[in-house]
């Protein structure tokens, strides 16, 4: 076992005791009360209560790296930049799906260092499908009774007919004017990370993002898709995303398969 893959098995049976804690709340409409963060962004009881099992599965790890959460208290940068290694985690991404009841949420954790991540799972409760990925060992699905790579379609953005994932919560007018440019695309939309897992399973081409997305909600699919032969770059300078910087929101991206940029 390499020293990536050793995180596999624990961090898939921490996203699944969170997953299991999530599904109990979406399932019972008396605990269904949503709150609103300071950013007017959606909070659930089930963004707390995973990330607190969360939390605690991670600390217990004997690597013992510092943990930056969507919904935890975050360092301040001029401790947060002396990390060399440090976990990634969105305990709920997709809230607004979550509370449209589409199912389409998923679990993002990803270990970085030095601002790239080198390991990352999604979890997806609604279905209990696991994505794991870790620096040249390959994406995997982990279904339940074995383990499946991933590769990413190739393309050429020239080609007709890509398949763009889109935001089903967050499609914006710019992203909207870039798909425009493309040659009769067909859209995908899907929410949370699942527009990664699709892009690794090679059932998607390109996912433009011309909008504010978070770097807990990029880590772990970035990983997913480097590993299944994709990318995610920066939309203005091409450049592969960086993590765990002064300011922990990523730049406009672009996120593809094996394509001819």
């Amino acid at each position: 076992m390499t020293a990536l893959s050793k995180f596999k098995t624990p961090l898939k049976e921490i996203v699944q005791q969170a997953g299991a804690a999530i599904l109990d709340i979406y399932h019972d409409p008396s605990r269904f009360d949503v709150d609103y963060k300071s950013d007017k962004s959606p909070l659930t009881a089930a963004d707390k209560a995973s990330n607190e099992i969360i939390i605690k599965g991670l600390s217990r790890l004997p690597e013992g790296y510092p943990i930056i959460s969507e919904e935890s208290t975050k360092q301040p940068y001029e401790s947060r930049k002396l990390y060399d290694y440090c976990w990634l985690v969105d305990p709920l991404d997709g809230t607004k799906e979550f509370i449209k009841r589409n199912g389409e949420f998923t679990i993002n954790i990803a270990l970085v260092k030095l601002g790239r991540p080198v390991a990352g799972i999604i979890y997806v409760p609604v279905t209990g499908a696991c994505y794991f990925a870790a620096d040249g060992e390959g994406a995997w699905r982990l279904d339940d009774d074995r383990e499946v790579q991933l590769q990413c379609a190739t393309f050429s953005l020239q080609q007709s007919g890509l398949r763009v994932l889109c935001s089903r919560s967050h499609l914006s007018e710019a992203t909207q004017e870039y798909v425009a440019k493309l040659t009769e695309p067909v859209l995908v939309p899907q929410g949370s990370a699942l527009k990664f897992t699709v892009m690794a399973e090679g059932e998607g081409d390109i996912y433009p993002r011309i909008g504010p997305t978070m770097e807990w909600d990029t880590a772990a699919a970035h990983i997913l898709l480097n590993e299944a032969g994709g990318e995610i770059v920066e939309f203005a300078s091409g450049k592969p995303l960086t993590y765990n910087k002064e300011s922990l929101l990523n730049p406009d991206f672009v996120a593809y398969g094996k394509g001819k940029i």
